[in-house]
Protein backbone atom coordinates (compact mmCIF):
# COMPACT_ATOMS: atom_id res chain seq x y z
CA UNK A 1 0.00 0.00 0.00
CA UNK A 2 2.81 2.45 1.02
CA UNK A 3 4.44 1.76 -2.47
CA UNK A 4 1.29 2.90 -4.37
CA UNK A 5 1.18 6.12 -2.06
CA UNK A 6 4.77 6.67 -3.38
CA UNK A 7 3.98 6.34 -6.84
CA UNK A 8 1.39 9.17 -6.28
CA UNK A 9 2.56 11.44 -4.13
CA UNK A 10 6.12 10.37 -3.77
CA UNK A 11 8.39 11.61 -0.90
CA UNK A 12 12.38 10.67 0.21
CA UNK A 13 12.87 8.08 1.88
CA UNK A 14 11.70 8.32 5.64
CA UNK A 15 14.68 8.57 8.31
CA UNK A 16 13.67 9.67 10.88
CA UNK A 17 11.44 9.21 14.44
CA UNK A 18 8.48 11.32 13.58
CA UNK A 19 8.95 11.20 9.43
CA UNK A 20 5.71 8.16 9.35
CA UNK A 21 3.75 10.49 11.58
CA UNK A 22 4.17 13.61 9.32
CA UNK A 23 3.60 11.36 5.75
CA UNK A 24 0.71 9.73 7.15
CA UNK A 25 -1.01 12.87 8.07
CA UNK A 26 -0.01 14.50 4.46
CA UNK A 27 -1.82 11.10 3.01
CA UNK A 28 -5.21 11.58 4.72
CA UNK A 29 -5.68 14.87 4.06
CA UNK A 30 -4.70 14.06 0.32
CA UNK A 31 -6.97 11.50 0.41
CA UNK A 32 -9.30 13.39 1.94
CA UNK A 33 -9.46 15.80 -0.07
CA UNK A 34 -9.43 13.49 -3.10
CA UNK A 35 -12.23 12.01 -1.78
CA UNK A 36 -14.50 15.51 -1.30
CA UNK A 37 -13.27 16.74 -4.84
CA UNK A 38 -14.92 13.52 -6.72
CA UNK A 39 -18.09 13.90 -4.49
CA UNK A 40 -18.62 17.49 -4.92
CA UNK A 41 -17.90 17.28 -8.52
CA UNK A 42 -19.64 14.40 -9.00
CA UNK A 43 -22.73 15.74 -7.20
CA UNK A 44 -22.21 19.10 -9.35
CA UNK A 45 -22.71 17.43 -12.55
CA UNK A 46 -25.46 14.98 -11.18
CA UNK A 47 -27.43 17.97 -10.43
CA UNK A 48 -26.57 19.82 -13.62
CA UNK A 49 -27.76 16.98 -15.77
CA UNK A 50 -31.04 15.98 -13.48
CA UNK A 51 -32.44 19.48 -13.02
CA UNK A 52 -31.34 20.82 -16.53
CA UNK A 53 -33.72 23.40 -17.93
CA UNK A 54 -36.08 21.49 -20.26
CA UNK A 55 -38.09 22.98 -22.93
CA UNK A 56 -42.07 23.25 -22.13
CA UNK A 57 -41.54 22.69 -18.29
CA UNK A 58 -41.91 25.02 -15.39
CA UNK A 59 -39.35 24.83 -12.69
CA UNK A 60 -40.63 23.61 -9.57
CA UNK A 61 -40.75 25.84 -6.36
CA UNK A 62 -37.21 24.71 -4.52
CA UNK A 63 -38.13 24.24 -0.82
CA UNK A 64 -36.29 26.83 1.59
CA UNK A 65 -34.23 24.62 3.28
CA UNK A 66 -33.13 21.16 4.45
CA UNK A 67 -32.10 21.55 8.10
CA UNK A 68 -30.79 17.59 8.28
CA UNK A 69 -28.44 18.25 5.17
CA UNK A 70 -27.59 21.66 6.19
CA UNK A 71 -26.28 20.30 9.86
CA UNK A 72 -24.46 16.98 8.35
CA UNK A 73 -22.48 19.46 5.83
CA UNK A 74 -21.45 21.49 8.35
CA UNK A 75 -20.89 19.47 11.85
CA UNK A 76 -19.30 16.42 9.83
CA UNK A 77 -16.23 18.57 8.14
CA UNK A 78 -16.46 20.72 11.27
CA UNK A 79 -14.88 17.19 13.14
CA UNK A 80 -12.71 16.38 10.66
CA UNK A 81 -11.05 19.53 11.00
CA UNK A 82 -10.46 19.02 14.77
CA UNK A 83 -9.83 15.61 14.25
CA UNK A 84 -6.61 16.76 11.28
CA UNK A 85 -5.85 19.93 13.93
CA UNK A 86 -5.38 17.33 16.80
CA UNK A 87 -3.34 14.89 14.72
CA UNK A 88 -0.97 17.81 13.43
CA UNK A 89 -0.64 19.05 16.46
CA UNK A 90 0.44 16.07 18.51
CA UNK A 91 3.02 15.41 15.55
CA UNK A 92 4.06 19.49 15.63
CA UNK A 93 4.99 18.30 19.80
CA UNK A 94 6.99 15.92 18.99
CA UNK A 95 8.77 17.50 16.79
CA UNK A 96 9.40 20.82 18.75
CA UNK A 97 10.36 18.44 22.05
CA UNK A 98 13.84 17.11 22.24
CA UNK A 99 14.96 15.00 24.33
CA UNK A 100 17.24 16.15 27.60
CA UNK A 101 19.69 14.32 26.83
CA UNK A 102 19.56 14.70 22.86
CA UNK A 103 23.33 15.20 21.45
CA UNK A 104 23.64 18.99 20.54
CA UNK A 105 25.48 20.66 17.44
CA UNK A 106 25.57 24.27 17.29
CA UNK A 107 24.99 25.43 13.27
CA UNK A 108 26.12 28.44 11.67
CA UNK A 109 24.20 29.58 8.26
CA UNK A 110 26.36 32.36 6.10
CA UNK A 111 25.99 33.08 2.54
CA UNK A 112 26.58 30.58 1.19
CA UNK A 113 27.40 27.75 3.21
CA UNK A 114 26.68 25.23 6.86
CA UNK A 115 28.95 25.30 9.22
CA UNK A 116 28.18 22.83 12.21
CA UNK A 117 30.01 22.75 15.68
CA UNK A 118 30.19 19.71 17.56
CA UNK A 119 30.52 19.61 21.63
CA UNK A 120 34.62 18.29 20.98
CA UNK A 121 35.84 21.13 18.73
CA UNK A 122 35.04 19.44 15.48
CA UNK A 123 34.00 21.67 12.70
CA UNK A 124 32.47 20.72 9.43
CA UNK A 125 30.95 21.64 6.52
CA UNK A 126 28.41 18.57 6.17
CA UNK A 127 26.33 17.57 9.50
CA UNK A 128 27.73 14.25 10.87
CA UNK A 129 25.42 12.44 13.26
CA UNK A 130 25.33 9.01 15.11
CA UNK A 131 21.95 6.16 14.04
CA UNK A 132 19.43 6.05 16.16
CA UNK A 133 20.26 9.03 19.08
CA UNK A 134 18.17 11.96 19.61
CA UNK A 135 20.54 14.96 17.73
CA UNK A 136 19.30 18.93 18.98
CA UNK A 137 20.20 21.62 16.42
CA UNK A 138 21.61 25.05 17.54
CA UNK A 139 21.25 27.28 14.99
CA UNK A 140 22.40 30.96 13.70
CA UNK A 141 22.99 32.61 10.96
CA UNK A 142 25.71 35.11 10.65
CA UNK A 143 23.86 37.53 7.82
CA UNK A 144 20.31 36.94 6.20
CA UNK A 145 17.40 34.64 7.12
CA UNK A 146 17.96 31.09 5.71
CA UNK A 147 16.24 27.74 6.26
CA UNK A 148 17.34 24.46 7.04
CA UNK A 149 15.79 21.18 4.98
CA UNK A 150 16.30 17.64 5.64
CA UNK A 151 13.63 16.08 3.37
CA UNK A 152 14.29 12.30 4.66
CA UNK A 153 14.10 13.85 7.93
CA UNK A 154 11.10 15.70 7.55
CA UNK A 155 12.97 18.68 9.47
CA UNK A 156 12.83 22.43 8.28
CA UNK A 157 13.41 25.38 11.18
CA UNK A 158 14.69 28.98 9.61
CA UNK A 159 17.58 30.54 11.00
CA UNK A 160 17.11 33.79 11.47
CA UNK A 161 19.84 36.51 12.30
CA UNK A 162 20.18 37.85 15.84
CA UNK A 163 18.78 35.13 17.77
CA UNK A 164 18.74 31.08 18.19
CA UNK A 165 16.88 28.86 16.52
CA UNK A 166 16.38 25.02 17.34
CA UNK A 167 15.27 21.54 15.83
CA UNK A 168 15.92 18.02 16.47
CA UNK A 169 15.30 14.56 14.54
CA UNK A 170 16.66 11.04 15.46
CA UNK A 171 17.78 9.40 12.24
CA UNK A 172 16.59 5.43 12.01
CA UNK A 173 19.22 4.55 9.24
CA UNK A 174 22.57 5.03 8.40
CA UNK A 175 23.39 7.38 4.87
CA UNK A 176 23.75 10.40 3.08
CA UNK A 177 20.89 12.55 2.51
CA UNK A 178 20.58 15.98 1.18
CA UNK A 179 20.45 19.30 3.27
CA UNK A 180 19.80 22.71 1.76
CA UNK A 181 18.97 25.63 2.52
CA UNK A 182 14.84 26.60 1.64
CA UNK A 183 14.70 30.50 1.74
CA UNK A 184 16.16 32.33 -0.65
CA UNK A 185 19.22 34.32 0.62
CA UNK A 186 21.17 35.81 -2.58
CA UNK A 187 23.17 35.26 -5.15
CA UNK A 188 24.19 31.48 -4.41
CA UNK A 189 21.02 30.12 -2.62
CA UNK A 190 20.77 27.30 -4.54
CA UNK A 191 24.42 26.42 -4.47
CA UNK A 192 23.64 26.33 -0.55
CA UNK A 193 23.36 22.47 -0.27
CA UNK A 194 25.53 19.94 1.65
CA UNK A 195 24.71 16.43 3.15
CA UNK A 196 23.88 14.85 6.42
CA UNK A 197 26.14 12.00 7.20
CA UNK A 198 24.33 9.56 9.46
CA UNK A 199 27.03 7.33 10.85
CA UNK A 200 27.06 3.98 12.42
CA UNK A 201 27.39 3.41 16.14
CA UNK A 202 29.93 0.03 15.83
CA UNK A 203 31.54 -1.57 12.76
CA UNK A 204 28.99 -3.63 12.14
CA UNK A 205 26.80 -1.41 10.76
CA UNK A 206 29.75 0.20 8.27
CA UNK A 207 28.93 0.01 4.74
CA UNK A 208 30.08 1.54 1.84
CA UNK A 209 28.74 4.19 1.18
CA UNK A 210 29.74 5.67 4.95
CA UNK A 211 32.26 3.41 5.94
CA UNK A 212 33.14 4.91 9.40
CA UNK A 213 31.78 4.55 12.63
CA UNK A 214 30.98 8.06 14.51
CA UNK A 215 33.39 8.00 16.97
CA UNK A 216 35.87 7.53 14.14
CA UNK A 217 35.15 10.27 12.19
CA UNK A 218 34.58 12.26 15.12
CA UNK A 219 38.43 11.32 15.71
CA UNK A 220 39.46 12.40 12.58
CA UNK A 221 37.62 15.41 12.37
CA UNK A 222 38.96 17.16 15.70
CA UNK A 223 42.18 16.74 13.48
CA UNK A 224 42.25 17.79 9.98
CA UNK A 225 46.34 16.75 10.00
CA UNK A 226 45.10 13.19 11.50
CA UNK A 227 47.78 12.90 13.71
CA UNK A 228 50.58 13.87 11.18
CA UNK A 229 49.44 11.95 8.11
CA UNK A 230 48.32 14.65 6.27
CA UNK A 231 51.20 17.72 5.57
CA UNK A 232 49.56 21.17 6.54
CA UNK A 233 48.72 21.80 2.71
CA UNK A 234 46.32 18.62 2.72
CA UNK A 235 44.86 19.03 6.32
CA UNK A 236 44.29 22.72 4.66
CA UNK A 237 42.47 21.62 1.70
CA UNK A 238 40.27 19.66 4.56
CA UNK A 239 39.64 22.61 6.64
CA UNK A 240 38.67 24.88 3.33
CA UNK A 241 35.77 22.24 2.35
CA UNK A 242 34.89 22.13 6.61
CA UNK A 243 34.04 25.68 6.16
CA UNK A 244 32.68 25.79 2.70
CA UNK A 245 35.16 28.24 1.26
CA UNK A 246 35.16 27.45 -2.38
CA UNK A 247 31.38 28.46 -2.44
CA UNK A 248 32.65 31.35 -2.85
CA UNK A 249 36.65 31.38 -4.15
CA UNK A 250 38.01 29.42 -6.28
CA UNK A 251 41.41 27.31 -6.67
CA UNK A 252 41.47 27.78 -10.51
CA UNK A 253 42.24 31.62 -10.43
CA UNK A 254 38.52 32.12 -12.12
CA UNK A 255 36.35 34.95 -9.93
CA UNK A 256 33.84 33.76 -8.05
CA UNK A 257 31.88 35.97 -5.24
CA UNK A 258 34.96 35.91 -3.38
CA UNK A 259 38.44 36.39 -5.18
CA UNK A 260 40.20 33.47 -5.93
CA UNK A 261 42.57 31.89 -3.70
CA UNK A 262 45.40 30.96 -6.91
CA UNK A 263 47.60 33.48 -8.10
CA UNK A 264 47.43 36.36 -5.65
CA UNK A 265 49.88 34.89 -3.28
CA UNK A 266 53.00 37.54 -3.02
CA UNK A 267 51.65 39.55 -5.11
CA UNK A 268 49.57 42.93 -4.24
CA UNK A 269 46.36 43.32 -4.31
CA UNK A 270 44.06 46.05 -4.81
CA UNK A 271 41.64 47.11 -1.51
CA UNK A 272 39.11 48.89 -1.48
CA UNK A 273 39.46 52.76 -0.41
CA UNK A 274 43.69 51.54 0.68
CA UNK A 275 45.00 50.72 -2.05
CA UNK A 276 47.74 47.91 -2.80
CA UNK A 277 48.52 45.50 -0.24
CA UNK A 278 50.53 42.34 -0.57
CA UNK A 279 48.94 39.17 -0.13
CA UNK A 280 50.76 37.62 2.41
CA UNK A 281 50.83 35.09 5.30
CA UNK A 282 49.11 38.34 7.74
CA UNK A 283 46.83 38.91 5.29
CA UNK A 284 45.58 35.44 4.46
CA UNK A 285 44.58 35.19 8.37
CA UNK A 286 42.85 38.86 8.87
CA UNK A 287 41.14 38.06 6.11
CA UNK A 288 39.98 35.25 8.03
CA UNK A 289 38.86 36.62 11.42
CA UNK A 290 37.99 39.94 9.91
CA UNK A 291 36.85 40.21 6.86
CA UNK A 292 35.56 43.32 6.45
CA UNK A 293 39.05 44.95 7.12
CA UNK A 294 40.60 44.67 4.10
CA UNK A 295 38.17 44.20 1.45
CA UNK A 296 39.17 43.34 -2.13
CA UNK A 297 38.08 46.12 -5.39
CA UNK A 298 35.60 44.22 -7.47
CA UNK A 299 34.19 42.68 -4.27
CA UNK A 300 31.23 43.08 -1.98
CA UNK A 301 31.50 42.44 1.81
CA UNK A 302 30.02 39.42 2.34
CA UNK A 303 32.52 36.61 3.90
CA UNK A 304 31.64 35.81 7.58
CA UNK A 305 34.34 36.14 9.98
CA UNK A 306 35.69 32.88 11.34
CA UNK A 307 36.71 34.40 14.40
CA UNK A 308 36.20 32.05 17.76
CA UNK A 309 35.15 28.93 14.96
CA UNK A 310 38.60 28.80 13.02
CA UNK A 311 41.32 27.41 15.19
CA UNK A 312 45.18 29.05 14.61
CA UNK A 313 46.64 25.86 13.46
CA UNK A 314 43.77 25.22 11.15
CA UNK A 315 44.52 28.94 9.76
CA UNK A 316 48.37 27.51 9.59
CA UNK A 317 46.87 24.82 7.38
CA UNK A 318 44.45 27.13 4.87
CA UNK A 319 47.58 29.19 4.57
CA UNK A 320 50.04 26.64 3.80
CA UNK A 321 47.12 24.89 1.15
CA UNK A 322 47.24 28.67 -0.22
CA UNK A 323 50.88 28.40 -1.00
CA UNK A 324 50.82 24.85 -2.47
CA UNK A 325 48.23 25.92 -5.37
CA UNK A 326 50.19 28.66 -6.41
CA UNK A 327 52.42 26.61 -8.97
CA UNK A 328 49.95 24.22 -9.84
CA UNK A 329 48.85 24.15 -13.86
Amino acid sequence: MSDLLNLITPFPEQNSTFAESVDSLYYFIFWLSAVFFVLIIGLMVYFMMKYRRVEGQEPEKSPSHNTPLEVSWSVLPGFLVLFIFAWGFNTYVDMRTPPNDAYEINVTASMWSWQFGYPTGAVDGELHIPVGTPVKLIMQSKDVIHSLYVPAFRAKQDVVPGRYSGMWFEATKTGKFDLFCTEYCGQKHSDMITKVVVHPLNKEGVTEEVSQTFDEWMEIAMDPAEGGKKTPAEAGQKVVGMFGCLQCHSVDGSKKVGPSFKGFFGKEVDITGVGKVKMDENYIRESILEPNAKVRAGFDPKMPSFKGNMKDEWIDYVIAYIKSIQDEK
